[in-house]
């Protein structure tokens, strides 16, 4: 699509993070901090805002981890107007001109309970109760705001469902056609490529990934970190994956975390397994992704010294025709073939599992 996505973090998990402790501070300090947050909130989106005025050569998507009048659903309403004074800002600009579009993600404590978890942000700590309070708070501040969407728990089976929910209402702001891949029914397929012909690639983006599994002391969950670097700029993310108890299903959750963690992270790797280095080709509606370090478990799975997959997500169900890219030349489809799954391809040969299998390695085969 050849669109720059910019995507700025939390502010409040960050201040957090450096063991401000809310509960523990007085109505000034309280105040104090929720107006230095907005002030610190601005600037950084403001950083962003700059770097998209400056790009002319493409489109730039601006993605904000909370936006300039969630701070209002957590203080009452003179000392806001009295916060904002202070700053210079008008509340009207805060809610109808700074943001294109607001996409307000219900709390899974609304709806999804048995989803609700603190585990993927250490600073949260409201129960559920409180969580729904405030996520309805947060939903009244941005009434006015003229592009809001809520996007509830409804129909979600997954939370991949609601980033799918997510995804559609952005590309329908934006006007982009995503085809059928964020239906609610779109599932993963993966091709074994044979021949890449390098010479009629249409545009793409690479990135060089590497996955790398964790110990972890409870075989119904399953964590790795990733590594995700372009043109020398890396980002870092945790994904933890949880089999819900006496279900089929499982509970994914993806974390971006910093360059200090990810580092943190890597001293409690499964040394059983081996780290996965791949070149991560995007394009508009497929990935591609080449093997740069051939996996220990799959040297009999490469085709001409390669082993590259294709994937992509759509509703067509797995074993019916799909429109494949014509640069490539398809071995054969290996979506649900356990030998093709990442954590199956990282088992190093002959060594004995620092700790339990996975238990829902058999269930989840497209990693």
């Amino acid at each position: 699509m050849g669109w720059k996505v910019y995507t700025v973090p939390e502010t409040a998990t960050v201040l957090f993070g450096g063991r401000v402790k809310f509960e523990e501070l007085n109505y000034d300090q309280a105040y104090l901090f929720q107006k230095d947050l907005l002030k610190t909130m601005l600037q950084i989106e403001n950083t962003y805002f700059n770097q998209a005025a400056a790009t002319t050569d493409r489109n730039v998507l601006i993605i904000c981890d909370r936006g300039g009048m969630d701070p209002s659903a957590y203080t009452d309403r003179e000392s806001w107007l009295r916060m904002l004074k202070e700053i210079g800002v008008e509340e009207f600009d805060l809610l109808n001109n700074r943001y294109d579009q607001v996409v307000h993600l219900v709390t899974a404590a609304d709806g999804a309970e048995e989803y609700y978890t603190l585990a993927n942000n250490i600073t949260r700590k409201e129960n559920m109760e409180v969580a729904k309070q405030l996520d309805e708070k947060t939903r009244k501040a941005w009434l006015g705001h003229p592009y809001v969407d809520i996007i509830d728990n409804s129909d979600c089976t997954k939370f991949e469902d609601k980033v799918l929910k997510v995804i559609q209402v952005v590309c329908d702001r934006t006007g982009i056609d995503p085809q059928d891949r964020l239906s609610k029914n779109s599932r993963k397929r993966k091709w074994l490529v044979k021949i890449v012909d390098e010479s009629r690639f249409v545009k793409y983006e690479q990135f060089n990934i590497i996955h790398q599994y964790l110990l972890s002391d409870n075989p119904a969950s399953q964590i790795r970190i990733r590594s995700r670097e372009q043109n020398g700029r890396s980002t870092y993310t945790v994904t933890r994956r949880d089999l819900v108890p006496g279900k089929k299903e499982f509970v994914e959750t993806r974390t971006q975390i910093t360059f200090r963690e990810y580092t943190r992270y890597q001293t409690m790797k499964d040394t059983s397994r081996a780290p996965l280095h791949k070149q991560r080709r995007c394009f508009m509606y497929f990935n591609l992704d080449i093997y740069t370090v051939l996996p220990p478990s799959a040297c009999p799975l490469q085709l001409n010294g390669h082993l590259i997959f294709l994937e992509t997500y759509t509703t067509i169900p797995k074993g019916e025709p799909l429109p494949l890219p014509d640069f490539l030349t398809i071995e054969k489809e290996i979506t649900g073939l356990a030998a093709y799954s990442m954590y199956s391809m990282s088992k190093k040969p002959n060594l004995t599992c620092e700790v339990e299998e996975f238990l829902g390695a058999a269930e989840y085969r497209d990693d």
